[in-house]
């Protein structure tokens, strides 16, 4: 059985590649795989990414009026394909991150989701995959996120869809970072299968960003240029340790002497270089370098890895000290060691501008998570067990 794979939203192809990666399942002489066939995104550069990595035929319009079978300026739309078995769609998040106004539907991305309603309506296919970030969960209150369920578990032509939802912690299925998704997957009534959420298989092992970035490249690489970073930015980081970010030098400079010089000693190289500096330096180096934001202090700014944990969440979010920085250097992370802490190959080739990049690494789903949930649904729908655990999320009886 080949399920024939389309997607909407498809950005550089996180999704597709972890799809294009996953085992062909065997049960009683019978193959289980996946064809990705199509994927839609506006961004140019994602599509000239995705199509650059041979994962099915990237469109670049836009995936409401694709879904929805809008013809406009002579674009493609989903009737103009043969209908799919199989549907993905990580709908834009940016009014449901926390990392925002978080406007949900009131925001101009909040309906957005309504495109992968569309698409199963037309296609009915056997099964779908929809992924977005935790704070769908509390936005307006939880009610977004109901009403979204509701819809998809509502939607299609054949009694619609026994949906499983879960809050992936994709550092636990050995993505080198702390990315927390919610990932939902329905599968058609009609074909009267549960799928379970596939176990964590990293707990105490999770793979970390020392480890991901140490590796040495085989061949030289696309996408490893480095950012020149200002004087300024280096003294910032020179007096930020590993984990700590922007805000920890404010810190410093509500302490004495003898506790700024303690609290300095987590950094590798306080015994080399800053030990020494007389207090007198250190201050002053401090309070020149320092930010000055009366606004909401977001933990990630300029916060620095550390080697013995996972990343934290790499973000397609721009500037302002955004970029993710390496733990022993004063220097942002370059995009192919972003691209490797999102799970994706070094082989991978991502087009456009290097902050086209960054955006397109930030926002895709890791391809090492996404392969291991492809390959859930292939065994749910081959018969074969594997193990599982429960569902984080469950979806109210009542209606809304």
């Amino acid at each position: 059985m080949e399920f024939k794979l389309g997607e909407l939203f498809c950005g550089p192809g996180g999704m597709a590649l972890g799809a294009k990666l996953a085992d062909t399942i065997i049960s009683n002489d019978r193959e289980y795989k996946i064809s990705h066939v199509w994927g839609v995104d506006k961004d140019p550069n994602a599509i000239s990414t995705y199509n650059s990595n041979n994962l099915g035929e990237g469109i670049g319009c836009d995936a409401v009026n694709f879904a929805e079978n809008i013809k406009t300026d002579g674009h493609k739309t989903i009737s103009d394909f043969a209908n799919i078995d199989a549907l993905a769609f990580g709908f834009p998040c940016n009014d449901f991150s926390s990392v925002g106004e978080r406007k949900g539907f009131e925001g101009k991305y909040g309906n957005l989701y309504k495109a992968g309603i569309a698409a199963i309506n037309y296609a009915n296919p056997v099964w779908f995959i929809a992924e977005n970030v935790s704070g769908i969960h509390s936005a307006n209150s939880g009610k977004a996120f109901r009403r979204i369920l509701k819809e998809l578990e509502e939607s299609g032509d054949f009694g619609g869809y026994n949906v499983t939802v879960h809050l992936y912690k994709f550092e636990e299925y050995g993505v080198p970072q702390y990315r927390h998704r919610y990932i939902i997957v329905g599968i058609r009534k009609d074909f009267d299968l549960e799928f379970k959420v596939p176990a964590p298989t990293h707990i105490e092992n999770f793979v970390s960003a020392g480890e991901a970035l140490s590796r040495e490249y085989d061949e030289p690489v696309n996408n490893n240029e480095y950012t020149k970073q200002s004087h300024i930015v280096q003294d910032r980081l020179f007096f930020t340790p590993p984990w700590q970010n922007a805000w920890f030098l404010e810190k410093l400079l509500e302490m004495t002497s003898e506790a700024r010089r303690a609290a300095l000693q987590d950094a590798p190289w306080y015994g080399e270089k800053i030990s020494q500096l007389s207090d007198e330096e250190i201050l002053n180096r401090i309070i020149s370098c320092k930010l000055n934001c009366e606004k909401a202090k977001m933990s990630h700014i300029y916060r620095r890895l550390h080697p013995d944990k996972p990343s934290y969440t790499i973000t397609g979010s721009g500037g302002g000290g955004t970029h993710v920085y390496h733990w022993d250097e004063c220097r942002a992370l370059t995009n192919r060691e972003r691209a490797r802490l999102q799970s994706f190959p070094d082989d991978f080739i991502f087009k456009g501008t290097k902050e086209s990049v960054r955006k397109q690494i930030g926002m895709a789903v890791p391809p090492a998570g996404a392969k291991i949930i492809f390959e859930a649904i292939l065994k749910t729908f081959a018969g074969i067990n594997y193990p599982f655990s429960e569902p984080s999320y469950s979806l109210p009886a009542e209606s809304l």
